[in-house]
């Protein structure tokens, strides 16, 4: 069966069931019919446990790293611990273009799943207006007079449709450009907020515009994050779903790792972690990315400490890594596939560097060998890494109960941030391009360095920073693959977040509006006699 058939035949619970099992009444419950609900009561107890699943370098097979998060859970719940696992919605961007859904696959997914890929809650849908709310405010603003000389721009308009097109856009009185709503700063702040109070704080110190004294123009300026929290308050509370087999899901928030910080909510996670004994979640593309920034910035801004890290690799990815082109993949290639394991060294490695414990999985596929499977383990053993296969994707629970047994074995992390916030802005960004991607020398131009020098003027030096680049390669280029070394990136742009509260350092060409392909998903989905067809 696909994906799709798998997640409707599904014995689902009532929703309030699962709100049972984490000892929430339905007064506490906001409900979306059947098998989805809002928790209406974030809490911040934290008894829990918080295990975080990231990846060695993506590459265009997709890893599992979902899938290997919601099987860990389900085989958490199997033994009787009290298991949540906490995700990102996913962005129909990428549902409708290339990469497709983001609920797991095979017998380790999130449902209902066709919901949760789609309009789910509403949420981006609220985040999305927020922001576009803020650019007609900015607009408007200027049209009537400009009494807060705003000079420049630096807040634009997001969809949360791959729309290249939109990446300039003529309003007749200025240009704009549109980002994908995951690459938003709303979103980002969204998912950084630690209470309604604080969202409409992080709301108000948006950045919207530079005046001519090269001051900084806010959202509290323009008076309208009074309206923002209007839009946003319901959209706020988390998420409440299931896994196939009836674990509590928490989904909420989505912003992309390559981009964003790539970590679902705060709130989400606080509330997993105030409702159970461990909590799975998991950060975006590979530990350069998503971990890197969890591990920075979410771990910093919510006071979290992971008590272990999982580093999912797949058969495909190491081959790819090795040097194996795209159409080759499936060919067997044992000299590539030992090559490959040098991306996964270097991501181990920086792990390490957070003192965070680490377990290495193998998300196996029907298509890897025995040779392939033994050489990996036997690797492990040899390099001293923790290691397990997880069949999460065909057998659901029981395929990661290796995994689960080896994450509870795990000694205790001895978590700590890579950089101090007090170092320079220019010392954190060359921190997170020797020590994490390795690179010998970072350009900064005299145009960047002014920037900077505008964010120190107003009193934002002592922010963490957030890296935009290709997920694809440790350096600013997609095509290095592996663990290059010795290579110099270049800071193509910097902006200051001030509602979000980071920096965020743009390498190379990445495009915060990514364009759809040349055979999107949108052309094969479809709704056939009531019921939605080929979404994955």
């Amino acid at each position: 069966m696909t994906d799709i058939e798998i997640s409707r035949n599904s014995n689902k619970l009532d929703i309030r069931e699962i709100a049972k099992k984490l000892d929430l009444t339905e007064d506490e419950l906001e409900l979306y019919g059947k098998y989805k609900a809002k928790i209406k009561t974030i809490k911040d107890t934290g008894r829990g446990k918080l295990v975080l699943v990231t990846a060695i370098s993506p590459t265009p097979f997709g890893e599992g790293k979902t899938t290997v998060s919601i099987g860990l859970a389900d085989a958490l719940a199997k033994m009787n611990k009290k298991t949540i696992v906490a995700l990102r919605e996913p962005s129909m961007g990428p549902v409708f273009g290339m990469k497709g859904g983001a609920t797991g696959g095979g017998y380790s997914q999130v449902v209902p799943m066709e919901d949760i890929n789609l309009h789910f809650t509403g949420d981006f849908h609220a985040i999305t207006s927020a922001n576009n709310l803020i650019c007609a405010a900015i607009d408007n603003h200027i049209y009537f007079g400009n009494e807060l000389d705003i000079q420049e721009v630096t807040f634009h308009r997001c969809l949360d449709v791959n729309d290249r097109a939109l990446r300039d856009v003529d309003l007749g009185t200025r240009h704009d450009s549109f980002s994908i709503s995951s690459a938003s700063e709303i979103m980002a702040l969204f998912c950084l907020a630690n209470s309604l109070e604080d969202l409409r704080e992080r709301l108000g110190n948006i950045i919207v515009g530079i005046n001519s004294k090269k001051e900084f123009v806010t959202v509290r300026d323009l008076k309208v994050e009074g309206s923002l929290v209007a839009l946003l308050k319901d959209a706020f509370y988390p998420n409440l779903v299931q896994t196939l087999e009836n674990t509590p899901a928490i989904i909420h928030g989505g912003p992309f790792a390559n981009i964003a910080h790539g970590c679902n909510s705060i709130v989400g996670t606080k509330t997993a972690l105030s409702l159970a004994d461990y909590v799975v979640t998991e950060a975006g593309f590979g530990a350069d990315l998503g971990a890197e920034k969890f591990l920075n910035i979410k771990c910093r801004v919510g006071n979290l400490s992971p008590e272990a890290v999982v580093l999912v690799c797949t058969v495909k990815a190491l081959k790819y890594h090795g040097g194996v082109p795209k159409d080759n993949i499936f060919d067997e290639n044992m000299e590539a596939f030992k090559e490959g394991f040098a991306n996964l060294d270097r991501h181990y490695e920086n792990l390490k560097k957070f003192g965070v414990s680490v377990v290495v999985c193998l998300n196996r596929y029907n298509t890897d060998t025995e040779e392939e499977v033994e050489y990996f383990k036997k690797y492990c053993e040899e390099k001293g890494y923790v290691s397990a296969v997880s069949t999460a994707y065909v057998d659901g629970s029981e395929g990661a109960m290796d995994l689960a047994n080896k994450v509870l074995s795990l000694d205790k992390s001895d978590y700590h941030a890579l950089y101090s916030l007090d170092n320079s802005i220019e010392d954190k960004i060359k921190c997170i391009c020797s020590e994490i991607y390795r690179a010998s020398k970072v350009h900064i131009s005299e145009e960047i360095k002014e920037k900077i020098r505008v964010f120190e003027k107003n009193g934002k030096a002592n922010l963490p920073v957030c890296v935009a680049k290709t997920q694809y390669s440790f350096s600013d280029d997609a095509k290095k693959l592996g663990a290059p070394e010795n290579f110099e990136v270049t800071v193509k742009d910097i902006r200051l977040y001030g509602g979000a509260n980071f920096i965020t350092v743009l390498l190379g060409d990445i495009m915060v509006m990514p364009g759809l392909s040349r055979k999107p998903n949108f052309e094969i989905i479809d709704v056939v006699d009531g019921e939605i067809v080929n979404l994955s």
